[in-house]
């Protein structure tokens, strides 16, 4: 089902770019996750800042907020945002500035058990990020790379634990989220809205917005290190070719995922540890 937002009957799709970290290469476990798996979604800063020029070009609106969708306010006719997932504390040393200086905001999604640890957000940086008008997001609790696999009470308590701890540390109600791992199914979906998450964002590469119980489930097309500025800059202003590749991809992804299982997350990381 593609939800209908905005005024009148016209059905809107969003664009969603979905980043992680920004750190030189030779200190990437500094922020976020360590390991070769979690290091192809982390930009050096000189790419980064390549990218928000490409983006920039060709978009003519800046990223809009989920909260926007939520509020039914008006939106862009191309409606796009931005993301970050993990928490780890380049999103408050060197990203946030950055998208400041070219008045974006963006999305922060915060897998709340690494708050205050080494290479993540501390408490206060978060609400800092909050106070400059980001909106954070729970990324779960322990971020499970399996987290479709989950019993459903797991979810549930990942949801809640997580959505609990941001809404006391920021002082207001946490409504929104991210899937942790890139897996996702609609039981993911239905135990967010059992706690009362009203916005959940995937991996799936598509711009379609569809509403699960009372959640509303928002796609996104991941950002990896390999992928030049004129490829995110593609994405972003809604381009066949470069979202139609990761489309492709994500399907394929889709099978070995559910033919491979654990055997899929170690050839992951052996393609990546290669990579590196």
């Amino acid at each position: 089902m593609i939800l209908t937002m905005g005024s009148g009957s016209e059905k809107k799709r969003v664009i969603s770019l979905g980043y992680h970290d920004v750190v030189e290469l030779a200190t990437h476990q500094k922020s976020g996750f360590a390991g070769a798996d979690a290091a192809l979604y982390k930009l050096e800063p000189d790419q980064f800042d390549r990218h928000l020029a490409a983006i920039s070009k060709v978009v003519s609106d800046r990223p809009i907020l989920i909260t926007d969708l939520m509020a039914d306010k008006a939106t862009p006719a191309r409606p796009w945002m931005i993301t970050f997932d993990d928490g780890g504390v380049s999103s408050y040393n060197l990203i946030a500035d950055r998208l400041e200086m070219i008045g974006w905001r963006a999305h922060f999604f915060i897998a709340t058990d690494y708050i205050g640890a080494p290479a993540f957000m501390s408490r206060e940086q978060i609400r800092d990020l909050r106070r400059r008008g980001h909106i954070i997001g729970s990324h779960s609790c322990s971020h499970p790379l399996r987290f479709a696999a989950c019993p459903r009470a797991e979810l549930n308590r990942e949801w809640e634990e997580s959505v609990n701890v941001l809404s006391d540390l920021l002082g207001e109600r946490v409504r929104i989220a991210s899937v942790p791992g890139g897996q996702y199914s609609r039981q993911v979906a239905e135990a967010a809205a059992d706690t009362r998450i009203e916005a959940l964002f995937t991996s799936e590469p598509t711009t379609r917005c569809a509403q699960v119980e009372n959640c509303l489930v928002i796609g996104r097309y991941s950002i990896q290190r390999w992928m030049t500025p004129d490829v995110a800059a593609g994405m972003a202003s809604g381009q066949f070719a470069p979202r139609f590749r990761q489309w492709l991809w994500w399907e394929i992804k889709k099978i070995i995922k559910t033919l491979g299982g654990d055997y899929y997350l170690r050839l992951r990381k052996s393609f990546a540890d290669g990579f590196n």
